[in-house]
């Protein structure tokens, strides 16, 4: 599966599989459930006061199609592993689709 940035979707490469992330309102409430309100996020975001779990938490609930191995420890190990510089483009789009919709 491949992500369709006209959906607001993003790629993540995981374990040499491509998660595909989609904000989906569903997605949202569930991120807003555990991170807070997500002007907050994106405020925070756009100050660089974004925390690493936090940018994990909102990709774990835009994640579309969770494969069975896949635990949030993992996904966190492997943001960190391709270092900030790559995660950055996920969540630039992640939070675009927040802002601006579709």
């Amino acid at each position: 599966m491949s992500a369709n940035p006209v959906r607001g979707e993003a790629s993540l490469r995981v374990r040499g599989e491509t998660l595909v992330l989609r904000p989906s309102f569903a997605a949202l409430v569930a991120a807003e459930g555990e991170l807070g309100p997500l002007f907050a996020l994106v405020e925070r975001a756009a100050a660089g006061g974004l925390s690493l779990s936090e940018m994990v938490g909102l990709f774990w609930h835009c994640i579309m199609a969770r494969p069975e191995w896949l635990t949030r420890d993992i996904l966190g190990e492997a943001v960190t592993a391709a270092g900030l510089a790559a995660a950055s483009p996920v969540l630039r789009q992640m939070l675009h689709q927040i802002l601006q919709g579709r």
